[in-house]
């Protein structure tokens, strides 16, 4: 199964509580990323700096809210105003372990609402960055080898001895299955298991149990 640390980034820019606001921006500009993790010490995580702090400043650049805006939005009038990283860092930042699988990873950006997670060991100290863009990946595998994987861990498993063989085709990542089996009773499963191989986009099932005409 595919980890987080096989389709993270490794090379990532980080900055320091102290780091300036522009020189955060300097930095997100020549790395062409979203965010930057706030590090102290030996590399342990802390925060994480995002465009969406930045853009207070410029956004409230100018203006003069009134006595509304200011108490609907306090934490980005106080990030209008801030110099440095721990002022403008959202923390705890959240992370996520090297060892996580790609679809706890998505769960924990769909919940958090957020784009890119830095990636820790078990001390907290960044080894890397993973982005939505780093788990889809994952649908780039070649469709034979995604046929491989479905014969060797859900067809031979779950049909050994098919009454007629069991055929699996790939295209764009989309399988189709079709033969005769005696086990009627696994084809849902066989459907699900397939479905859960990486990088699969969908499953067309047309398996038929022996006593049924096809």
């Amino acid at each position: 199964m595919t980890r987080v640390s096989d389709v993270m980034t490794r090379a990532v820019v980080g900055v320091g509580r102290g780091t300036r606001f522009k020189d955060i921006v300097e930095r997100m500009e020549q790395a062409q990323v979203g965010a930057v993790p706030v590090l102290e010490g030996d590399g342990r995580v802390i925060g994480l700096v995002s465009e969406a702090d930045l853009l207070p400043k410029e956004e409230f650049r100018d203006s003069d809210p009134d006595r509304f805006t200011q108490l609907r939005r306090l934490p980005d009038l106080a990030k209008a105003g801030a110099l440095t990283a721990e002022e403008l860092m959202s923390t705890p930042a959240v992370t996520v372990h090297g060892d996580a699988t790609l679809a706890e990873a998505a769960r924990i950006m769909a919940v958090r609402r957020v784009k890119r997670l830095p990636v820790v060991d078990a001390e907290g100290v960044l080894v890397g960055v993973v982005s939505r863009g780093d788990l889809l990946k994952v649908f780039l595998r070649p469709d034979n080898d995604l046929a491989d994987e479905i014969r060797r861990d859900v067809v031979d498993v779950l049909f050994p001895a098919p009454v007629e063989p069991v055929h699996i085709v790939v295209t764009d990542g989309v399988v189709t299955l079709t033969g005769t089996v005696r086990e009627a009773d696994r084809i849902p499963l066989a459907e699900r298991m397939a479905r859960g191989v990486e990088g699969v986009v969908g499953v067309d099932c047309r398996l038929a149990p022996a006593d049924e005409p096809r």
